[in-house]
C-alpha cells in the first residue's frame, strides 16, 4: 500500500480483512504469504476501479482591476473554478477560486507576469477531489513509462 498499484502513490484509508487461510508446517513460508498477499491485493484493488485524488486549494488573488479578466482566464486554464470576486479600494480586485494544487506550481511567476508585479495571492488547503479521467490517464501512463525505464 506504500506504493499503490494505479500510479505508485500511497493507498490510504483502506481496510482489509482476511477471512480464511491455512498454513502447513513444511510448505508455509512467510515470503510466500507476502507474495500471495501482494498479488491478491493488486487484483482486488484494480477490480474496485480505483481513482486518484488530488488536493484542492482555496485561492485568493489580489490584482489591479484591469487584470481581472486575464487572471480569471489563467485560473480557468488551470482547472480553477471561480468562487466570486470583490472590488477593493485603490482600483484593486480580490478573486476567489478553488484550484487543484498541482496546477499552481508556477503561479507566482505567472501572476507577476500578468500584473507587472502588482498582484499577490494566498492559498489554503480545502479538500481532495477525484482527478479527471483524462489527467488520471496521463499520470498512470507516465508512471508506467518510468516504471518500465527503471526495470529495463
Amino acid at each position: 500500500m506504500a506504493e499503490g498499484v494505479l500510479a505508485g502513490y500511497p493507498v490510504t484509508d483502506l481496510k482489509v480483512e482476511l477471512i480464511d487461510g491455512k498454513t502447513h508446517p513444511v510448505d508455509s513460508k512467510d515470503i510466500a504469504f507476502q507474495i500471495a498477499g501482494r498479488g491478491v491485493f493488486k487484483d482486488a484493488f484494480m477490480k474496485a476501479k480505483p481513482v486518484l485524488l488530488e488536493p484542492i486549494v482555496n485561492v485568493e488573488v489580489t490584482v489591479p482591476a484591469d487584470n481581472v479578466g486575464d487572471i480569471q482566464g489563467d485560473l480557468a486554464s488551470r482547472r480553477g473554478r471561480p468562487q466570486g470576486q470583490d472590488m477593493l479600494p485603490g482600483h484593486m480586485a480580490l478573486i476567489r477560486a478553488v484550484v487543484p494544487l498541482a496546477e499552481l506550481s508556477d503561479y507566482n511567476s505567472r501572476i507577476s507576469s500578468i500584473t507587472g508585479g502588482e498582484g499577490s495571492y494566498s492559498m489554503e488547503f480545502s479538500h481532495y477531489e477525484i482527478v479527471p479521467a483524462n489527467v488520471q490517464q496521463q499520470i498512470v501512463d507516465q508512471h508506467k513509462k518510468e516504471h518500465q525505464a527503471a526495470a529495463g
